[in-house]
């Protein structure tokens, strides 16, 4: 069993090196880098998050004032600065965009097929009028090719997608442990230079990612560096995130063949944040947890993709803006858990589970 673990631990050491030298690649039809979002002062402590507020059967709730909610930082009430409420319902006049990304780098051939037909539903109901401007991802083995402006406009994305080779599959690629790691590497690479593409864009993001999730090796043995550098992704993922104002939402596009499997369920371990180096596992980095911790959704266990698709979109014309002064971290990357609270009976918030801090930037003498 030690010799399997030491085994196991040069095989995760070649692929977090792997991972780090991909991430640092540049993918021109996404982005130039993911180090070129923009990034907040180190002594520019305001916090600015955005929330769903709905009722017991799940529909937007607007009209809210700030003094229906109460903010929580660390279980400390925290006072808002700012708050802005936000109804588009019938006429659009905030910047607003979803991202629709169709993976077809962790799907079966099957899988997408059958994904592609119900993306394409979607897009085409509604005579192809979409409720909001959108643009189409096809994030395959060879490449992430996107639109570069939004539109609602779901005929041309439908011929987009109908054009692509979403289907093409390269041989052996997502077989085996080294399969497995280039798909990791492949998919948080295009999420965070898609986060830095669309840092550069106004407004709020839903980008609603079509996949079962990419591969999580839990049975692995982490040493201290390899606890490290996953720590620092997450750290890095959850800034760029928030400050691009990307709420991410997970389809799994497996349905009811993937119900009650433990791949559906085994990622809510996972939601409380980590808070350490120490504390870090390859789950904190699963798609469905940084969806859940951004303030998004989990959509499982359903073949109507297209009807979850839309489900998506219910979060997109009424929602919350507030900002708040973050306290001084007592050192760097310190977790602070969210919790936004609404003081009318039956009402539920929605909105980023956590953020880490920084210490105040020193005053020279």
């Amino acid at each position: 069993m030690r010799a399997l673990s030491r085994f196991t631990g040069v095989f995760f050491c070649c692929f977090i090196l792997s991972v780090f030298a991909q991430q640092q690649a540049v993918s021109p039809s996404v982005a130039p880098s993911a180090n070129s979002s923009t990034q907040a002062s180190p002594d520019d402590h305001r916090i600015s998050i955005d929330a769903v507020v709905t009722d017991k059967s799940g529909r937007p709730v607007a009209g809210l004032s700030e003094q229906d909610f109460t903010l929580l930082d660390g279980k400390q009430r925290q006072a808002i600065t700012s708050f802005r409420a936000v109804d588009d319902t019938h006429k659009p006049n905030h910047p607003v965009q979803a991202i629709f990304v169709v993976d077809a780098v962790n799907t079966s051939l099957q899988t997408i097929l059958y994904e592609r037909k119900e993306v394409n539903r979607f897009l085409l109901q509604n005579g192809g009028k979409l409720p909001v401007p959108a643009t189409l991802m096809i994030f395959t083995e060879t490449s992430a090719q996107m639109q570069p402006v939004p539109t609602t406009d779901g005929n041309a994305l439908a011929d987009e997608l109908n054009s692509s080779d979403v289907g093409r599959r390269m041989v052996g690629r997502s077989a085996g442990f080294w399969g497995g790691t280039e798909r990791l590497s492949e998919s948080l690479s295009t999420l965070r230079q898609l986060t830095a593409f669309e840092s550069k864009r106004p407004g709020r993001k839903l980008l609603i990612w079509m996949s079962p999730g990419w591969p999580l090796f839990p049975d692995l043995i982490l040493n201290a560096k390899q606890e490290a550098w996953i720590f620092n992704e997450v750290v890095t993922l959850s800034k760029e995130l928030r400050e691009a104002r990307v709420t991410l939402y997970s389809v799994d596009p497996l349905g009811n063949s993937d119900a009650g499997s433990m791949r559906t369920t085994y990622y809510e371990a996972f939601l409380k944040g980590v808070k350490s180096a120490r504390q870090a596992d390859n789950a904190d980095l699963a798609l469905q947890v940084l969806a859940t911790q951004s303030g998004g959704r989990v959509l499982t266990s359903s073949n109507d993709i297209a009807k979850e698709m839309g489900e998506c979109l219910v979060d997109a014309p009424v929602y919350y803006t507030m900002t708040f002064e973050a306290p001084p971290a007592d050192g760097p990357n310190e977790y602070h858990s969210l919790e936004l609270k609404v003081d009318k009976p039956g009402l539920v918030a929605r909105t980023r589970m956590g953020y880490y801090d920084q210490p105040a930037k020193a005053t020279p003498r």
